[in-house]
């Protein structure tokens, strides 16, 4: 920008080093403002766009000339706007400077000094210690008459931007020019760049409080850091955050929300899913993930344990009542333990819950316990279900090398489970018995499992796998094969006698 005398920017010219920092016009705002001509009469035309880069818009309020805008028999400064700056943003849109034409990159208007200041770039070019060192008044007419030159870049609508901020300072409602976000966008970069207080203000507080597109949301991030902090705190707010681990928390909280909140749990269960498939750290999925398995593991393993040692006095019907209450809050909770597992294992995030999954003796035991008692089969039937489904996903990753579990893990998710689901199969009807059940998938799991131990470890737990048998041999081929493999491997490489 540059201010002189009435020519092109000549003697007592000024650069822009009282402005705050400049911020280009971007090229690609859709919305333009009417282009107002100085007429010989004072009054104020609308000049016609020719060129196809602008485009028109009819949604701009204008200002009445009533106002004192543009009023010669009143104006005290006149003022030359006209484009002589290339955008001092990088821009793809290849139109962004022919779309000036050339009979539109000139205009003249007439303004009030005591209106202007409310910008304080003009204000300071008003002062009296600036006129002092300029030349840009007309000392022969009785009252004072200043004459500004007001350089602006060669950007669609750069000059509209620019009258239509010079039109605001002579009001104080903004509302009907300021009324959506493009509108707001094209002109706080020309309030930035007058240092308009008021006008600035207005556009942040209105570009703050609607939506954004994302293309919006763009220009506004390259416009905040021209912004105070303050006027860029509610902005800011909208896109970051301060805390470092926002994005955990956020996932975790709609675990949580979809897992026992929300009333339509299938599809928010759906939902959550997808987004930690979506999610680009896989490190925070797996934290979070982690995190949920051990507070709902916890849980059904106090509700067992409440269950199958009881510790309370009170008569048949509350000790009942609180019997169901720590079953129902078991089955709740290992049915969630079953999502998480499956998220864990898509995610292949599964390691840490495979090594605590192998470490469960005392949880074994207590649901050995509660099994024994039939008073689950009228309660929660589908209990023993749920929790071996959570054991076969997870033996089945390691079986498959999902995940890549040492050899003691191996050992340990076969010797602690095994008990149970013998127990299961001794005593509980599968529930499906048109499918291949839980048990037998968990039976050749577990098989698959104890070939991949040393012979010795192998031994001991085929031997607890002949349950597995069945009347009819024919129809368990996976332990016949288990145990062939065995006594082949035994007798492949017999040790030397000692």
């Amino acid at each position: 920008m540059t201010v002189g005398g009435g020519g092109g920017g000549g003697a007592g010219g000024v650069t822009s080093g009282k402005k705050r920092q400049r911020v280009g016009s971007n090229s690609r705002l859709s919305s333009t403002i009417a282009i107002i001509d100085s007429r010989p009469d004072n009054t104020l035309t609308e000049r016609s766009q020719k060129t196809s880069g602008i485009r028109r818009t009819s949604s701009h309020a204008v200002i009445p000339s009533s106002s004192g805008f543009n009023d010669s028999a009143t104006a005290d400064v006149i003022l030359r706007i006209f484009v002589d700056q290339l955008p001092l943003f990088d821009t793809d849109d290849s139109e962004s400077i022919s779309a000036v034409d050339s009979d539109q990159s000139d205009v003249q208007i007439y303004l009030h000094s005591d209106v202007l200041r409310r910008s304080k770039y003009f204000a300071a070019l008003l002062s009296d210690r600036w006129q002092k060192e300029s030349n840009d008044v007309d000392s022969g007419n009785s009252s004072r008459m200043f004459r500004l030159n007001l350089g602006v870049p060669a950007t669609p609508g750069s000059i509209d931007h620019h009258l239509t901020v010079l039109q605001l300072l002579y009001t104080n409602d903004f509302s009907t020019i300021i009324h959506n976000v493009s509108i707001a966008l094209c002109l706080l970069p020309v309030a930035l760049e007058l240092i308009f207080e008021d006008c600035i203000k207005a556009c942040v507080r209105f570009i703050e409080a609607v939506p954004w597109t994302e293309d919006e949301e763009r220009k506004i991030l390259s416009i905040v850091p021209l912004l105070g902090k303050e006027e860029s705190q509610e902005l800011l707010a909208r896109v970051s955050i301060d805390r470092n681990d926002s994005s955990e928390e956020m996932l975790h909280g709609l675990i949580l929300s979809a897992l026992h909140n929300h009333p339509n749990m299938a599809f928010a269960k759906a939902f959550v899913a997808k987004l930690m498939r979506d999610f680009s750290s896989k490190e925070t999925a797996k934290r979070v993930l982690d995190r949920a398995f051990y507070s709902s593991l916890k849980i059904v393993k106090e509700s067992l344990e409440d269950y199958s040692s009881p510790d309370f006095r009170g008569d048949h019907n509350e000790t009942e009542a609180i019997q169901r209450l720590n079953l129902h809050t078991a089955m709740t909770n290992g049915r969630h333990l079953l999502w998480l597992v499956e998220r864990m294992i898509e995610l292949r995030v599964a390691d840490t819950a495979v090594q605590e999954w192998s470490n469960q003796v005392s949880f074994t035991a207590d649901l050995l316990r509660a099994l024994r008692d039939d008073a689950w089969r009228n309660i929660v039937p589908g209990l023993p279900a749920v929790v071996l489904r959570c054991t076969c996903k997870l033996s089945n990753a390691v079986a498959t090398g999902t995940i890549l579990a040492t050899r003691q893990v191996r050992m340990k998710i076969v010797k602690d489970w095994l008990p149970v689901l013998i127990l299961c199969k001794d005593n509980v009807t599968p529930m499906m018995p048109s499918h291949k059940t839980v048990y037998v998938e968990l039976e050749d799991t577990f098989l698959r499992i104890i070939s991949t131990l040393p012979l010795s470890d192998a031994q001991e737990l085929l031997q607890q796998c002949l349950s597995f048998s069945t009347r009819n041999v024919e129809d368990c081929p996976h332990l016949i094969s288990a145990f062939t493999t065995w006594f082949d491997r035994a007798n492949k490489f017999p040790q030397p006698d000692m």
